[in-house]
């Protein structure tokens, strides 16, 4: 029998080098959340509606999603840590100009542009994690990365809360401002340099054009399905379908595409994508609607609904660097498998919740929720990495974030739609504040259980992709096993 060699640690060097990847992480995951639960103010403070308000949210998103990809390909033309770093400056930017912004126009506008630098420093993480750390320590660090991603977006609710009700709404964008300056120096003096994989390429903006009209046009069709007037919906979300399917057979064509869609001819790796997006779905899902179960049926004030809610990150932040690490041993498919098990579990238990269901108990199914996520979502990214040409590592890592990001609005918007569905034509007639408890609580459980099935799925899809070896972590070096 061959010794194996033992597994590699990180250096200070190398995990310096993943702080630095894990705080861009975290910031575009919290900013992608944290506005949430300051809308009402931002709304009041500028005198206009909810639903001009709710822009600075969608605005935001479809920037961020509609970019991931050319932002992944910038950082295989220019070179990843040149274009991290700028990123991070524009990110850091935007939200100072966020923070002063005196009408709802420049608000907007400033997201956009807090955006671009998300797009970057989301979309560039995990490629720079491969191209930066040995493999043997691609699970480990991928895992850390993906605590402070899902960090960032479970605590903003959290944080935009106290911040808003100390300080004012501004405080959501200022805090940005310490840890980006912190990063751009760490990274500085931390982040190799390296020559870019693709010199000399060229970025594919018609298909970038195409992604931005697909997307806009979805989010706008799934959130106008949700209102009293959803006449155009329907039409919007029939032409998101036909800008998707020609983006499809541009990127077919194109001499330097946004996606080699080549890569989609290998099973495990089109599956892996998929349920990268449902484990998000049902994450998302589920932090859009605990907090009105909290504060509507269970009459929690903000601040201890936003405490509870905690549960979830603290699910994940213990199970998500250890996750990595197993992956690493063990390979991919097992912990991705026992992740959604864990979070269909979970999400079953939470379709029991009402209003005589204990806070304690909801704080253990929320556990369990984060625990679940966290175990697959750092397999999930080392499995398509691995999955991945080295060529190609730049445009997957956009990918990930891409479904990622996907993921949570389809997760928000199917979510609602189904407990809309559930409360029937009573939340046409009636504000949600003014509904029976139990009739929001019913609602909540079928939404929950809807949640489930996309575990569920996710379970089935996954059955479908080979085992890898159990000797070699995912770039097919050899580990030591248990």
């Amino acid at each position: 029998m061959n010794e194996q060699p033992a597994r590699q640690k990180m250096s200070v060097k190398e995990l310096m080098i993943v702080i630095v990847i894990s705080l861009g992480s975290f910031m575009a995951g919290l900013d992608a959340t944290i506005v949430n639960i300051a809308l009402p103010s931002i709304a009041k403070a500028f005198d206009v509606s909810t639903v001009t308000a709710s822009w600075v949210l969608n605005a935001y998103l479809i920037i961020l999603v509609s970019l991931l990809l050319a932002a992944a390909r910038l950082g295989d033309i220019k070179g990843y840590r040149k274009v991290f770093l700028a990123g991070f400056a524009v990110f850091t930017v935007g939200s100072a100009l966020c923070g002063f912004a005196s009408s709802i126009d420049m608000l907007i506008i400033s997201r956009m542009l807090q955006a671009i630098g998300g797009a970057i420093i989301a979309a560039l993480g995990a490629v720079m994690v491969t191209s930066y750390l040995a493999p043997s320590l691609r699970g480990q660090a991928l895992g850390i990365v993906a605590m402070f991603t899902m960090l960032g977006a479970a605590l903003g609710p959290v944080m935009g809360g106290f911040l808003t009700s100390a300080f004012s709404w501004s405080f959501i964008f200022f805090v940005n401002l310490p840890v980006g300056i912190i990063a751009i120096l760490l990274g500085l003096h931390t982040l190799p340099r390296q020559n870019p994989v693709s010199p000399g390429g060229k970025i594919d903006i018609p298909g970038v054009a195409l992604v931005f009209i697909a997307l806009s046009t979805l989010i706008y069709g799934l959130t106008s399905l949700q209102g009293t007037d959803s006449t155009g919906g329907i039409p919007a979300l029939i032409i998101s379908v036909i800008f998707w399917i020609i983006f499809w057979f541009r990127e077919k064509r194109a001499e330097e595409p946004l996606i080699n869609t080549g890569l989609f001819s290998n099973r495990a790796f089109t599956i892996q994508n998929i349920s990268v997006m449902l484990i998000q779905m049902a994450m998302a899902g589920v932090m859009i609607l605990m907090p009105f179960f909290l504060e509507l049926v269970k009459d929690l004030p903000t601040d201890n609904a936003g405490t509870v809610l905690l549960a979830l990150p603290i699910g994940m932040i213990l199970t998500s660097p250890i996750a990595g690490r197993f992956s690493d041993v063990l390979g991919t498919k097992k912990p991705i498998i026992a992740g959604f098990v864990v979070c269909a579990i979970s999400l079953l238990l939470l379709s029991t919740i009402s209003q005589n269901t204990s806070v304690g108990h909801v704080v253990i199914y929320l556990f369990l929720l984060g625990a679940g996520t966290g175990i697959a979502y750092a397999p999930l990214n080392s499995a398509v990495m691995g999955e991945s040409p080295e060529k190609e590592r730049g445009t997957t890592s956009g990918m990930i974030k891409m479904m990622t990001n996907l993921g949570s609005s389809l997760g928000v918007a199917l979510v609602m739609l189904v407990a809309t569905a559930a409360l029937g034509p009573k939340l046409a007639k009636e504000s949600v504040h003014n509904l029976p408890v139990s009739d929001l609580a019913g609602a909540f459980d079928v939404a929950f259980l809807f949640l489930m099935g996309i575990e569920i799925l996710g379970i089935v899809l996954m059955l479908f992709v080979r085992e890898k070896n159990n000797d070699f972590s995912t770039d097919g070096e050899p580990v030591a096993g248990f």
